[in-house]
């Protein structure tokens, strides 16, 4: 209790940023339709477990990535518990790199986002056609994993600079 004392709102914030950006874009469903450009969609979930859980494992829990999994359901229509699933696996495969690397690099990390979101997208995407009779528009589902893939060493970039400048006001 005296550790929640000591701490201002504005560290609170700073370190549930994650968390935060998590909720936000599992509420969200970026895609860009007002932008007019139809084929232009990523999955930002993605993007934001899988860094978390292979450079910053405190910022994010299991339990609040498997609730973001059962809030992406909801909004997005699946099945309750496919997307939590997919989040979990990614931690797994996160985890997984983590302790066989000696020497972190983020583009061996981005290789390994690359087989990562291609297992977790047949995975889920095979058992949605096949159990749940989902039509599934493979095209868009290719772009998405292309931007994806793009997008992850920019976040990556990003999240690296932003834990730098809140290093020192973030701290535990």
């Amino acid at each position: 209790m005296t550790n929640f004392r000591q701490k201002n709102l504005f560290q609170i914030l700073v370190h549930n940023v994650p968390l935060i950006l998590l909720i936000v874009s599992v509420l969200n469903e970026f895609d860009f339709n007002y932008l007019e450009t139809a084929y232009f969609s990523f999955n930002f979930p993605f993007i934001l477990i899988f860094y978390c859980s292979l450079q910053k494992n405190e910022s994010l829990g299991y339990g609040f990535i498997f609730i973001a999994g059962l809030i992406n359901d909801v909004v997005v229509g699946f099945p309750i518990g496919i997307s939590s699933m997919c989040y979990l696996l990614i931690c797994v495969f996160a985890a997984y790199l983590k302790n066989i690397t000696i020497r972190p690099n983020s583009t061996k990390d981005w290789l390994f986002f690359l087989f990562t979101i291609l297992f977790i997208n047949s995975l889920l995407y095979s058992s949605l056609n096949l159990f749940f009779s989902f039509k599934l528009d493979y095209y868009i589902l290719i772009t998405n994993l292309v931007f994806t893939f793009l997008l992850y060493f920019v976040f990556s970039y990003l999240f690296n600079l932003f834990f730098k400048i809140v290093s020192g006001t973030a701290n535990d």
